[in-house]
């Protein structure tokens, strides 16, 4: 068996995230895949997705963003990321095409709610960011406070309130750019009287 570190160089050429399609064409056999993980190098995300464990890396970020490349952090995810809630979400609040398929969000690690997102409005509001030192697609405050209006029946009243007063005092937030977004999630005539409430 190769030494460890060129099964990790192989894995570090996948981004740290491997399938069994992928082992197998770098020629990482079942036996071999089995001693890494007996031996705690690599882990068994889900069916066909094998990690290599980064002792200086404990950030579930890498492992969301490997598996749901396409996926957009939003909801109570990017609340927090943003300072407008500041509680911890048990899930991964993932925004993604409603045409996309619902099985492969049933896993057991991570946990993670889908919001299912028309395509024309999916990229809405979408900048790029980073968490735990990993590039994130995530919505800007503008298109994430839209969405907040747009789910507000769903959501726990205390965060609401919250995210929707924080965005008030936030000395960045971008009221036309607010309404620009109103239209198309068609949370318009809401965002008029919820804001204008608070100006």
């Amino acid at each position: 068996m190769h030494d460890v570190q060129y099964y990790k160089s192989i894995f570090d050429k996948y981004g740290g995230m491997m399938r069994t399609t992928q082992l197998a064409e770098e020629k990482i056999f079942y036996p071999q895949r089995e001693k890494l993980i007996a031996d705690g190098y690599v882990e068994k995300i889900r069916r066909g997705y094998y990690q290599w464990i980064d002792p200086d890396d404990f950030s579930e970020v890498r492992t969301v963003i490997h598996l749901f490349p396409d996926a957009i952090l939003c909801m109570d995810t990017a609340l927090r990321y943003y300072g407008y809630s500041d509680r911890t979400p048990s899930n991964w609040h993932l925004a993604v095409s409603k045409d996309s398929g619902k099985s492969r969000f049933k896993i057991d690690y991570p946990f993670v709610k889908p919001y299912y997102v028309e395509p024309a409005v999916l990229e809405l509001g979408l900048i790029t960011g980073t968490m735990d030192g990993h590039a994130i697609r995530i919505y800007d405050k503008e298109r994430l406070i839209c969405d907040c209006l747009r789910y507000r029946n769903k959501m726990d009243k205390e965060i609401f309130n919250k995210a929707i007063r924080k965005y008030i005092t936030d000395p960045k937030k971008s009221i036309p750019k607010l309404m620009e977004y109103a239209g198309p999630l068609r949370v318009k005539k809401l965002a008029k009287d919820l804001i204008g409430v608070w100006l």
